[in-house]
């Protein structure tokens, strides 16, 4: 007999590739079938057999103040008592434009789009639109949604592979690809390269979260700032991740830098699909029905996540509320990271605010190179250790675990035990 969830994922797979609508849920190589959610509150989430988990996948990171905040779910469904979309303006749009404009004071303008995707690639048609250039700079390990031209990872020298198939050939080969943390690389191609005078825009995860989370080293975003105004290419920040979950005003405030444009996901959309880019009016206003840089969306500035992104900014600018959410994140964290010292475990824990990755196979990431020496095989034992013990986090090792306000001392002090029990009980650390 399959238990409900099975028997879900079992019709799931025939009708959606794989079972799943995003390959990272599949919980491919972990020896497990994707978790089946049927509801959640606060920090806990409930399979559809009715198990009950700590979650500290969050949705990736939106529900900062967990799951079903009785606040957001009240707008959002006076919002939908109202009308749940309408494909033309709305108030409520230009009351979280101006919210968000209040808090990160690099954006004098914002278009909203329903994805990061959508929000990076927009950035990147605004940069090449406003310079009239079509060369872009990544940096390799870093993941800016699925569209071809970021979609890249570097091989040798100056041949560069795309990481999917389907992507043309002719697509990325404007694309070039940098190493993260690299100073002396890095500022090598900006004062030498002669591709430079075709760089349109550097784009960057200030953060990197999708290869685990890895900050970059002292001086690195400033550099990228120098280089890129003396060029004359953008720089662009993907705060998809970083935007309101690092701080108020994102990596951008926390490092002092002023990039040209931002891309912003997850938490302004209160845990429903909503991103925006915004910059200087100088860059966003090249954008249609003012300018020649073509974009939309029907549902962009879907009114019920304007609503509920709104109502969960208005609740993280509380004061204390970032505080209290780095004290959560440390009475997990600090507990793990003393045993990790003195076991002398093989691995590291590297975070920022309420984000962070527990490495498996390497005391340090800097940079891509550096995910070679992760030991995946560990990771996948430990990911079923915590599963069954109803601890649910990301199912990769190159994820970020989020915390929402919402965790509770006793469920932290529960997840700090059991992974302190899985570090200290490896045969051979």
């Amino acid at each position: 007999m399959l238990t409900k969830s099975e028997a879900i994922y079992e019709r799931s797979c025939r009708v959606i590739p794989g079972g799943v609508n995003s390959p990272v849920r599949s919980c491919k190589g972990l020896g497990l079938n994707p978790l089946i959610a049927e509801s959640a509150m606060g920090d806990l989430i409930w399979d559809a057999d009715g198990k009950e988990y700590i979650d500290y996948c969050c949705s990736w990171g939106p529900l900062i103040l967990g799951h079903s905040h009785p606040a957001v779910v009240r707008v959002a469904q006076a919002q939908v008592a109202k009308g749940a979309t309408f494909g033309v303006a709305t108030e409520i749009e230009e009351r979280l434009a101006s919210k968000i404009i209040s808090l990160m004071p690099s954006m004098e303008k914002i278009r909203f789009v329903s994805s990061g995707t959508e929000a990076t690639m927009t950035a990147l048609r605004i940069a090449r639109g406003a310079t009239g250039r079509n060369k872009i700079v990544k940096f390799s390990g870093h993941y800016h949604g699925h569209h071809d031209s970021l979609l890249i990872k570097a091989g040798s020298g100056a041949f560069y592979l795309a990481a999917s198939k389907g992507v043309s050939a002719n697509v990325i080969a404007d694309t070039i690809v940098l190493p993260f943390n690299d100073l002396e690389a890095v500022r090598m191609f900006f004062r030498s390269n002669s591709e430079v005078d075709q760089v349109a825009a550097v784009i960057v995860e200030p953060v990197a979260a999708n290869m685990g989370v890895v900050l970059p080293i002292d001086g690195f975003l400033q550099m990228l700032r120098e280089e890129t105004k003396r060029v004359g290419a953008l720089l662009i920040f993907d705060e998809v991740i970083t935007g309101f979950r690092v701080g108020l005003h994102g990596a951008q405030g926390l490092w002092n830098i002023d990039p040209d444009l931002t891309c912003l996901g997850k938490i302004i959309g209160g845990g429903f699909p909503a991103a925006a880019v915004g910059g200087k009016a100088v860059w966003m206003d090249v954008l249609a029905p003012i300018g020649e840089v073509y974009q939309a969306g029907t549902l962009s500035g879907n009114p019920v996540a304007m609503a509920a992104g709104l109502e969960t900014l208005r609740w993280i600018e509380q004061p204390g509320f970032y505080e209290r959410l780095e004290a959560k994140t440390i009475r997990l964290a600090g507990p793990i990271l003393e045993t990790i010292q003195r076991t002398k475990f093989r691995g590291c824990l590297q975070r920022i605010g309420s984000l962070f990755t527990l490495f498996f196979g390497s005391s340090k990431i800097l940079n891509a190179n550096d995910l070679s020496n992760l030991d995946r095989e560990l990771f996948a034992r430990f990911f079923r250790f915590l599963f069954e013990r109803g601890i649910y986090i990301p199912p990769a090792q190159q994820e970020a675990w989020f915390l929402s306000i919402a965790h509770t001392d006793e469920h932290l002090d529960y997840t700090a035990r059991c992974v302190n029990s899985f570090i200290e009980n490896l045969p051979s650390r």
